[in-house]
């Protein structure tokens, strides 16, 4: 098996985010081969166009993680039936300046937690739209909309229960999938 390096970004600047947990959980629940890292958004500034001209560092090297990963997860939160307006602005970065869209083409997933019934279904609809946009080759299925119960997550990503830690293998490894039908394929030496 190719060995991958899988991007993700978290939607949340929050200490005690529930979906930093489940980024974590991603990680620890990861099969051989294949290596989760986060591509962190905290330090972004606001996004403006007047940077189009000369970006500063923290976004040069925002958008070569995403260019470097061999696919992205982006773990998003709902915040009032959208996504948390830090995500947008780091994702607003990612596609700038035009024509240097950092995803475009990227293998990406989808997913988030929240408490309630639904978790993070009306962000995550808001979320491909954006990426869809920024021409990211966005994985339909599965769906990640997980509901996070007390204790689900440990805060150094354990998932307590079996059957969820197995349903996030199975979005990795559909990711993977993803990352290796769409990977160019090598030329053979003359």
């Amino acid at each position: 098996m190719t060995d991958y390096t899988i991007g993700y970004i978290v939607g949340s600047i929050s200490s005690t985010s529930i979906n930093r947990r489940l980024a974590k959980a991603l990680e620890k629940v990861a099969p051989e081969g294949v290596t989760l890292k986060e591509i962190p958004i905290k330090d972004l500034p606001f996004y403006s166009p007047d940077y189009d001209g000369d970006f500063p560092q923290v976004a040069k090297d925002f958008k070569k993680a995403i260019e470097d990963a061999d696919g992205v997860f982006v773990v998003t939160p709902e915040y009032s039936r959208s996504i948390p307006g830090v995500l947008k602005n780091a994702l607003d970065w990612s596609a700038r300046p035009y024509g240097e869209a950092s995803f475009n083409d990227k293998p990406t997933a989808v997913i988030g937690t929240s408490q309630g019934g639904i978790a993070t279904a009306a962000a995550q609809q808001h979320l491909r739209a954006v990426l869809l946009h920024y021409n990211a080759l966005v994985m339909g299925q599965p769906e990640g909309y997980i509901q996070s119960t007390p204790g689900l997550f440990e805060e150094d990503g354990t998932v307590t229960n079996e059957g969820t830690a197995e349903f996030l293998r199975s979005v990795i490894e559909a990711l993977v999938t993803l990352i290796s039908r769409t990977a160019p394929a090598e030329v053979p030496a003359a």
